[in-house]
């Protein structure tokens, strides 16, 4: 399938969506690319829209080869596999996640305006 731009894929995916207008949902987007897309759906949606922040832990001598992830709110995934094969210390994984932490929360705090994230439970949440 070919879009036009983002806007379009957002008003297209919100009408194959449709069916959960009027429901308890959010819709969520991931920086920078998925947002304008969220933002689309949210609007033709009528629902809530908040963001999914989360940062690549980069192999510190080759930073393109994931070792792991982090997300807001302590959310942490490393791939032991990985670490391992590269020969990552452990005091080389958390120098990585530091750094990485602070700009997740300095995009956090841009992307919200100083907002918290939106509640989720009890609702859908359409990820972008």
């Amino acid at each position: 399938m070919v879009f036009a731009d983002r806007a379009d894929a957002g008003r297209r995916l919100a009408a194959r969506l449709s069916y959960l207008q009027g429901g308890p949902m959010v819709v969520l987007g991931l920086p920078r690319g998925g947002v304008p897309v969220a933002a689309e759906v949210a609007t033709a949606l009528g629902a809530p829209l908040d963001v999914v922040v989360v940062r690549k832990l980069g192999v510190p001598f080759q930073p393109e080869l994931a070792m792991g992830a982090i997300g807001e709110n302590g959310a942490r995934v490393v791939n032991e596999r990985v670490v391992r094969l590269a020969g990552v210390s452990a005091a080389e994984l958390e120098a990585v996640e530091v750094r990485e932490r602070a700009e997740l929360e300095r995009r956090a705090r841009r992307f919200r305006g100083g907002r918290r994230w939106l509640p989720l439970e009890g609702r859908t949440a359409v990820i972008v």
